[in-house]
């Protein structure tokens, strides 16, 4: 039998790799970070099935969620196809399909109201701005590099990601706010939401930024980050429309599966729809 080891210069190559298929950096980031843990916890041993299999059962007994879980094992996979050898990767753990969503980490509309008022009572204009952004268009953290002046102007923006295309349509209204903030800080072309030093903002600034704000405006830390500004998003396009292929379409998703994830249902709404059931005398 092969002995496969696993070395930085595969790792390395691994990560070329995901860069060469247009993986976001955050993904290239996370894919290495758990595959460089996999090799910590290997300690130099040999790469077989029996260890990919211990490291997974090392994972359970970490009281880590299944999804992380599943997470380190699809970057692990991955790797392992890369290399060919296929014959060590390790089935995920099954989840059961949630029905709601966990109400600790919910971003409801008077969490966001309260967010984008003491951003603004803070003069933090820039923030407030680019929570609104991303709210009323439904882009992710790493797309508001693409709400630049010219899509502003013309009311919409071309996104390419993960190879492929989308136009999304952006409000008039943030259209108008997003050229007077351009005209503000001089930015006559390009990216509109730039550090002091006219460098794009990073995923990890703009979600620093919104935890500081959240202790400001007396929002639960757990429930604010950027990607819940896109949640929202999704939430209030369905209630208002019902239209979930449309939807899948506006938030760049292969697949409806993943847009219903972002519709599930909060907790105490579940429970209403319980109570209304009227089966307990």
């Amino acid at each position: 039998m092969d002995k496969f080891e696993l070395t930085p210069e595969r790792i390395a190559a691994y990560g070329h790799y995901l860069k060469q298929e247009e993986r976001a950096p955050a993904t290239v980031e996370k894919y290495l970070r758990d595959v460089s843990a996999f090799a910590r916890w290997l300690d130099g041993g040999h790469v077989t099935k029996e260890a990919v299999t211990g490291w997974k059962e090392w994972l359970l007994t970490g009281h880590r969620s299944p999804s992380t879980i599943n997470a380190a094992l699809s970057a692990l996979n991955g790797m392992l196809c890369f290399l060919g050898w296929e014959d060590c990767r390790v089935r995920f753990v099954k989840v059961q399909r949630r029905m709601f969503r966990d109400p600790a980490r919910e971003l409801g509309r008077p969490d966001y109201d309260k967010l984008i008022a003491t951003a603004r009572e803070l003069g933090r204009d820039r923030l407030a701005l680019l929570m609104e952004a991303i709210c009323a268009t439904g882009v992710r953290v790493s797309e508001v590099r693409y709400l630049t002046v010219e899509a502003a102007r013309n009311g919409r923006a071309e996104i390419s990601l993960k190879g492929k295309i989308r136009t999304i349509l952006i409000p008039a209204k943030l259209c108008r706010k997003l050229l007077k903030y351009a005209r503000k800080n001089k930015t006559v072309s390009g990216e509109i939401f730039l550090t002091r030093n006219g460098k794009p903002l990073s995923r990890r600034q703009i979600w620093a930024e919104m935890k500081h704000l959240c202790v400001r405006a007396g929002v639960e830390p757990s429930r604010v980050f950027p990607h819940n500004l896109r949640h929202l998003f999704a939430t209030a396009y369905y209630r208002a429309y019902k239209d979930i292929s449309k939807l899948a379409d506006v938030l760049g998703h292969s697949s409806i599966e993943t847009t219903r994830i972002y519709l599930l249902s909060s907790g105490a709404e579940h429970q209403r729809q319980l109570d209304r059931l009227g089966l307990v005398s």
